[in-house]
């Protein structure tokens, strides 16, 4: 069974992003980029399943600039197989990535596309069931734990009120939370053999997908400054501040 894994470069998770000057987006002029974290543990999961001999090869794929790659070697680095990279300077919107990923796995027939449940950079939470409605496969999503047995797959997902685990029927869509796993850090041979592995290099006009953004971006802002707080002596002074701002009944 093939393993699909999506992996999206964004801005490294310790580095606070800056706000363009002119309010147009985010600067990302001389940032450090990584692998989206959520994506990170995908590619773990989906390693440790290969391990497990659940699978027989995992090919991760990522939708973005050229410099894609690089976060596509570190997933080869990491284990996986062979990589595809979709090349484009165009921001891409979810449903974009899903229909490119559709096209994908119509190609590739993997038994699980897992990925991480969001992106840290636009947070939107869409692709994986996005991806499910387009495939019209079972999914699992915000899974904490993923057990494979024949042609079935249980998740348990972390809900609102605790845990759920759902019953899959495979072939089905698996988004990642961050419970899941702990990613392993690429070995030095393993980053040095990942430069080998075969990565081919796409574009969206090869999968007859329309990646034009359906929305505008307006205005970017940084979020307002936090006002410092102020201590009060006792509860009564507290009650009567809040009355004052209309809070307390």
């Amino acid at each position: 069974m093939k393993l699909l894994v999506p992996v999206k470069r964004v801005i490294d998770y310790n580095v606070k992003p800056r706000v363009k000057a002119d309010g147009t987006g985010v600067d990302l002029a001389n940032v450090k980029m990584s692998m989206n974290p959520f994506d990170e543990i995908a590619v773990e999961e989906a390693i440790r399943l290969k391990e497990k001999g659940v699978a027989s090869e995992i090919i991760a794929v990522s939708v973005g600039p050229a410099k894609a790659q690089e976060t596509l070697r570190t997933a080869l680095a990491m284990g996986a197989d062979r990589a595809i990279l979709i090349e484009t300077d165009t921001e891409v919107e979810p449903l974009a990535v899903a229909k490119l990923l559709a096209k994908i796995a119509e190609e590739e027939m993997p038994g699980i596309v897992i990925l991480g449940k969001q992106a840290i950079d636009d947070d939107s939470n869409q692709t994986g069931q996005m991806l499910a409605a387009l495939l019209d496969w079972a999914q699992g999503t915000f899974a904490s734990k993923v057990e494979v047995s024949g042609n079935m797959i249980a998740v348990t997902r972390e809900v609102d009120g605790g845990l759920e685990t759902v019953s899959l029927k495979l072939p089905a869509i698996v988004t990642t939370d961050l419970r899941l796993n702990e990613p392993r850090y690429a070995s030095l041979p393993n980053i040095m053999k990942a430069k080998s592995k075969p990565l081919a290099q796409k574009k969206p006009e090869d999968y007859g997908v329309d990646i034009t953004p359906r929305l505008t971006t307006l205005k970017v802002e940084e979020p307002p400054k936090r006002v410092a707080g102020i201590k009060v002596a006792d509860v009564d002074e507290l009650i009567t501040k809040l009355k004052a701002l209309g809070v307390a009944a």
